[in-house]
């Protein structure tokens, strides 16, 4: 052991005691500053270095698990499931659906938790503790959620307005407004009255994005409405919004259920149920079949938005998260399949009406030119009189095609499901605006639940950087909510329809993909399969088998590629367009984006993949000088107590020179982060509590067996004098060092 003589040194009156009171005879006391490697423990009782030690926490598993219901759950399974499934083959597409969300959803579903519940960190926090040169994927998710977080507030925004507009009675979606003559509004009579609403009354929308006229007062009220209430959800962090989920979450099952129960007692929901389920196995021979089943599965589970990563980091250690990973992804498949059946059940409904309508038109017509008898010919009779008349005749005396299929046929998806189709449903049901309420109330909740874990996957990634976890949660909140409100005035205009399309076709696709395609590569090749997989068995006590490790190293990273170059392969081929609403022929016209539109796109995609290679080749070839303390995952430095600082400090600074580094080392005491490798027995590693290896470790049979990753390739000691590879110089590496009584 190698003593340090103490000089003395004028005191400045706030120093304790000396640590040891035994003289050794000349007058000085003798300090020993020991080397010493971390005790192994078990996952249960040792926190992770890394982690904060005072991070939040949820105050119970049912929290836990609806926050990450609320969060997966959300708006597409309402109406863009459904879509999907009757576009591309009925009840036949539930086969591929299923087997992407087995080969691709759940095993990156995993991944996220599972890392986020490891490490105790965020996402930016999670990828520098891989590797530092993969911090950037924890920045482009980031960048990539807040350009979502913009534009899935305005959706909220919107249904405010609707839910608003539901306490009155009649529903004002329910007839069109009449001129100064006492008939209907030509653009109204053109349409039909729920289109009307949503276009000129709620939108006002502007005839293209090249005249997107000016805001829009009501929509920016309620924007501001929808921003104030995620604010003070979330200005807390889960001890606010996990209070919230119980609502968000819950709701809308009961609702759904309300829905059901009064659907499929309606005259049309089995047809619409038949026409939706009926399987047409020959479209799964369609490649795009199965690219939207694998798209659906990605979105609908939220993936690569770092909120995942969130909700795992403030688990408990030994929370088994592959029971909850296998849970929710039941619970979101049933709740798409459920929400679909409510959703043709009521559009059965909707196109039967429409169908009685339409033969009742035909039927005047008929009688008007003898075709028949009377109004109320039968159905038998109404049919023989139509089978007389070729189409030439039909076009003619302008009768239309009434059938079921034609109408169901009629689908349509987003905004256009929720406020145009689904409305003109309810607003045939008795004592519609009651159901008006409880649908946008369900919408509402839906759309709060995920813009809360969407919010929240942002802000713990912020967090992760060590000058703004100095600031107050409340004001960094603050913050971002106000510049999202900002920046959402683009939606406020009468083109903002049309902006919300660019963002959700642009801003979250391409940049969410590559996020997750690397977040793959990062844990099973560079973190290392292996190593997750001891992980995953140290928090649950389930080892991952053949399944988990196919689907991680081979059918997922494949899955991911075939997504990205379909998705980039359909953007050159197909010219990007967009659906803008003409008002002379009261309709919507698909037009091409602007130049200059399209250049703001591709800046966002950029924005949200050029992160990843730059942060790679900063750090690669040592270009960042000034890097933020995101995560304690080298070597850090420990204040000490008030008795030890100084005369460490002065200890520090009156060494010798000449001292070998091997004296100076072994008068200090390291705290190692997760750079170095795991021994043979013990996986759990120096953040989980375990053995931090030394040079005497590593054998000649060890080296030679034993593959090389590029962790070990980067962390291998390359000299001897220094066992422990550990920089002597401070210029380069603080390092902790604890005081010990001799």
């Amino acid at each position: 052991m190698a003593a340090t003589k103490i000089i003395d040194a004028p005191r400045n009156g706030h120093e304790m005691a000396p640590l040891n009171t035994r003289a050794r005879g000349d007058g000085t006391h003798g300090v020993t500053i020991v080397l010493t490697a971390p005790q192994r423990n078990s996952v249960q009782s040792v926190d992770i270095p890394g982690g904060d030690p005072e991070r939040a926490a949820w105050s119970g598993k049912m929290q836990f698990f609806l926050s990450i219901i609320g969060y997966s759950v959300g708006l597409g399974n309402i109406w863009r499931f459904p879509y999907l499934c009757q576009q591309n083959g009925g009840g036949a597409f539930l086969i591929p659906f299923m087997i992407m969300l087995i080969l691709e959803g759940i095993p990156l579903f995993l991944i996220e938790l599972g890392m986020g519940q490891r490490m105790r960190l965020g996402a930016l926090g999670v990828w520098n503790t891989i590797h530092p040169w993969l911090g950037g994927i924890g920045i482009s998710s980031c960048i990539v959620t807040l350009f979502v977080a913009l534009y899935y507030n305005v959706i909220i925004t919107w249904v405010f307005f609707y839910l608003f507009n539901s306490f009155r009675y009649p529903l004002p979606w329910s007839t069109c407004p009449t001129n100064g003559t006492g008939f209907a509004l030509e653009e109204c009579a053109k349409s039909s009255e729920t289109t009307y609403f949503w276009y000129r009354t709620t939108l006002d929308a502007a005839p293209s994005m090249d005249e997107p006229g000016g805001l829009k007062w009501w929509i920016v009220l309620c924007l501001m409405l929808s921003w104030t209430i995620v604010f003070f959800i979330v200005m807390k962090g889960i001890q606010s919004s996990g209070k919230v989920v119980y609502f968000t979450s819950l709701f809308p099952y009961i609702v759904l259920t309300i829905f059901f129960i009064r659907g499929i007692t309606l005259r049309g929901a089995g047809a619409g149920l038949m026409h939706m389920y009926t399987p047409k196995v020959e479209k799964l021979l369609e490649p795009t079949v199965w690219l939207d089943a694998a798209t659906q599965v990605f979105y609908s589970f939220g993936l690569a938005f770092g909120s995942l990563i969130a909700f795992g980091s403030y688990n408990t250690p030994k929370n088994n998260c592959v029971r909850d990973v296998l849970l929710v992804s039941v619970c979101n498949a049933v709740t798409a399949i459920y929400a679909s059946v409510v959703i043709f059940a009521i559009l059965g409904f909707k196109a039967t009406m429409n169908v009685d309508r339409c033969v009742a038109s035909n039927t005047d017509i008929l009688v008007r030119h003898a075709f028949l008898e009377n109004k109320n010919a039968t159905t038998l009779e109404y049919e023989h009189a139509m089978d007389k008349l070729n189409d030439t005749e039909k076009t003619l005396f302008q009768l239309s095609e009434c059938t079921l299929s034609k109408e169901l046929d009629n689908a349509a998806e987003g905004t256009g499901l929720a406020f145009i189709v689904f409305t003109q449903a309810i607003v045939e049901l008795p004592g519609a605006p009651f159901w008006a309420v409880l649908f946008f109330t369900m919408l509402l909740s839906l759309g709060l639940g995920s813009q809360i874990g969407i919010l929240e996957g942002m802000l713990c990634t912020l967090f992760d950087i060590d000058i703004i976890k100095r600031v107050k949660k409340q004001h960094v909140t603050g913050v971002v909510c106000l510049f999202c409100f900002t920046v959402g005035f683009i939606f406020c205009t009468g083109a903002g329809e049309y902006w919300l399309k660019m963002f959700d076709s642009f801003a979250g696709t391409i940049g969410l993909v590559v996020v997750a395609l690397m977040e793959m590569i990062a844990v099973i090749f560079i973190y290392g399969h292996e190593r997750f997989t001891e992980d995953i068995y140290q928090m649950t006590g389930y080892r991952p088998g053949l399944y988990w490790q196919l689907t991680w190293r081979y059918i997922g990273p494949v899955i991911m590629v075939c997504i990205l170059a379909s998705s980039i392969v359909f953007m050159v081929i197909r010219n990007p367009t967009y659906g803008a609403w003409n008002a002379e022929l009261g309709m919507v016209e698909q037009k091409e984006y602007p130049r200059w539109v399209m250049g703001i796109a591709l800046s966002m995609i950029m924005a949200g993949v050029l992160p990843m290679p730059i942060v790679f080749l900063m750090r690669s070839f040592q270009c960042l000088k000034v890097d933020l303390d995101i995560h304690q995952g080298s070597i850090r430095r420990n204040e000490t107590t008030a008795s030890t600082k100084e005369m460490i400090d002065n200890d520090d600074d009156n060494m010798s020179p000449d001292m070998p580094p091997q004296d100076s080392l072994a008068a200090t005491r390291f705290t190692i982060g997760d750079f170095e490798e795991d021994d043979e027995n013990d996986f759990s590693g120096p953040a989980l509590g375990g053995h931090v290896k030394t040079q005497s470790d590593y054998s000649d049979d060890d080296e030679e067996d034993k593959p090389m990753t590029m962790r070990m390739m980067m962390m291998r000691p390359t000299t001897t004098s220094n066992v422990l590879n550990v920089p002597t110089s401070r210029k380069q590496q603080n390092y902790k060092k604890d005081a010990y009584d001799l």
